[in-house]
């Protein structure tokens, strides 16, 4: 596992776009793993940019998400297929049949589940998984305890998850669905190579206890310090408990 700490957000998104710029560049044909969230707002604009100025090809590109909130159609404003034409598919040039969000509304979640644990497969796998890092320590929505051999599949939303995230709901939690489609930790590890990226002080608890704190499925990001090929990128905020810890 290797750790890069920066003076500042700014560069940790840069650092991540970076690693993914590298990946696309090494592959005529590369799948990545994509996530949602503030933090990735800022990476997905930063390979916008390098697109528009034609220093990235997204036409090779195949991506799968992690995760959609259940009972939300693609084209809901709050759903995470919106989130990601919003931020990337609508600014580069990827197929859109490249470009894969697991569907909410499918009429059987469970076979829709098990349907995207195929086409990852059919791709030949994930080869760079970008991660966030959630107040409960989840990765996708993997929500404690999750099992680390654990696949896609359907989970129910912590209520610290659901007021994390209900800024998109007019910050009402109760409008945040309760149940969402997710890769498992299994998917997640999968990944030939895993890029997770967290900044500010609001994370610095949580980042401690997933790089330091005991390997355990109450906190699932600490399941990335099993992976042969995982990065973690952190600001200076996000790693104050972490560097002090391990000093």
């Amino acid at each position: 596992m290797n750790v890069i700490v920066t003076d500042s957000p700014e560069q940790a998104f840069q650092c991540a776009a970076d690693m993914i710029t590298d990946e696309i560049r090494r592959s005529p044909t590369p799948v990545l793993g994509l996530a949602t969230g503030r933090t990735m707002e800022n990476i997905y604009q930063i390979l916008v940019q390098k697109h528009e100025i034609g220093a990235l090809d997204f036409s090779g590109t195949t991506s799968f998400n992690l995760d959609e909130y259940v009972d939300l159609a693609p084209t809901d404003p709050n759903s995470y297929h919106h989130y990601m034409q919003d931020h990337l598919f609508a600014h580069v040039n990827m197929q859109a049949n490249r470009a894969h969000v697991p569907n909410g509304i499918a009429p059987d979640l469970e076979v829709e589940c098990t349907r995207y644990e195929a086409a990852i497969h059919a791709a030949g796998g994930i080869d760079l998984q970008l991660l966030g890092i959630g107040e409960t320590g989840h990765i996708g929505f993997n929500e404690p305890p999750s099992a680390f051999d654990s696949r896609t599949r359907v989970v129910h939303l912590d209520e610290v998850t659901r007021r994390q995230n209900s800024g998109m709901f007019g910050n009402d939690p109760d409008r945040v669905p309760p149940r969402a489609l997710t890769m498992g930790v299994g998917t997640i590890l999968d990944a030939r190579r895993l890029v997770l990226v967290a900044v500010g002080e609001g994370k610095a608890a949580i980042v401690n206890e997933a790089l330091n704190g005991p390997i355990s499925e109450t906190v699932s990001a600490s399941a990335i310090r099993l992976h042969d090929n995982a990065t973690i990128i952190l600001d200076k905020a996000a790693a104050s408990d972490w560097k002090r810890t391990t000093r």
